[in-house]
């Protein structure tokens, strides 16, 4: 989908959550609008492939009334069903004075929305919760910009009691140094999948180039009770920039996922992508096939020295 395919004036649409939702895919697209700034419009599709129903007004704009840190549009959305409260939980970028920061909200319909408000200061973004308490926690992926403790861009873990306050926070997984892939900065995509063999992460890796930054995706295997143990990380890059929609555009050579979906039916993972800031697109593997692919790849080393 492409801003042409919008029922309203846009300027570009990218960077979707998904779930499923009813029966179908849900896409929580974010949709740039002609003075820069970004809101939320969900898109409903039988198959998650074509005939998506949008709607026609935005679906999440930003209250500036009662939550000013979304004074400058709100950015990135990933989902996560929550069973025990019997909600989908978003996570979302509100783009304060203060720079990003991560926000959450809560629904049952896609229609209401009950925000919950900034649950990291900035800057910090690229966040999604685990569909389940793990050890009696909710437990949030995210990335803040830190100038001590290890400075960088790095993916970090933090445990909550009630989704409102955060603590106990900790590094998940470091940038890696140097000419690699994820040598720039790292950062969540798609919210983690459960599977029997560990939590399948998918993330975004960024090297920065004489030509600018190229935006690639990698995957990693956590402990499904002890998240912050990395099992396995790919050392090379499973997906990035090739054709042209994902190489030209407002911000040329980035993929970014914010969401997938699993299609039983079918045994495919279907992942919805921004396409250099400018289109969504879609991409599907088999999860047996990621997972013998993590299985080859190596335990992390040291990754504060990479």
């Amino acid at each position: 989908m492409t801003a042409n395919d919008w029922p309203y004036p846009a300027h570009t649409v990218f960077n979707p959550g998904a779930t499923n939702f009813r029966g179908k895919v849900l896409l929580l697209a974010r949709v740039e609008d002609r003075r820069g700034f970004s809101h939320l419009t969900k898109a409903i599709s039988e198959d998650g492939v074509g005939n998506w129903q949008i709607d026609a007004v935005p679906t999440m704009k930003p209250d500036l009334d009662s939550h000013p840190e979304e004074r400058w549009g709100i950015e990135d959305p990933r989902i996560s069903w929550l069973g025990e409260l019997d909600k989908w939980a978003i996570t979302y970028t509100a783009y304060s004075r203060g720079g990003p920061l991560v926000a959450m909200a809560l629904t049952d319909d896609f229609v209401n929305f009950k925000r919950i408000g900034p649950v990291m200061p900035p800057e910090d973004k690229d966040a999604a919760l685990f569909p389940r308490r793990i050890n009696g926690k909710w437990a949030l992926i995210h990335r803040p910009i830190v100038t001590n403790y290890v400075p960088g861009a790095h993916i970090w873990l933090s445990y909550s009691d009630d989704l409102i306050h955060w603590s106990n926070s900790r590094v998940l997984m470091y940038a890696r140094r140097g000419g690699w892939w994820d040598g720039g900065k790292i950062g969540l995509c798609a919210p983690p999948l459960e599977t029997a063999e560990g939590w399948l992460m998918i993330y975004h890796g960024v090297r920065h180039t004489a030509a600018g930054a190229i935006y690639r995706l990698g995957l990693a295997l956590l402990d499904l009770e002890d998240p912050l143990k990395v099992l396995r990380r790919s050392d090379e890059w499973v997906f990035g920039p090739a054709t042209p929609y994902e190489r030209q555009g407002d911000v040329a050579d980035v993929v970014f996922s914010g969401g997938w979906v699993m299609d039983d039916t079918a045994g495919l993972l279907k992942m919805y992508y921004g396409g250099a800031d400018t289109c969504i697109a879609l991409a599907t593997a088999s999860i047996s096939d990621l997972l013998e692919y993590l299985r080859k790849c190596p335990e992390p080393k040291d990754e504060v020295n990479y």
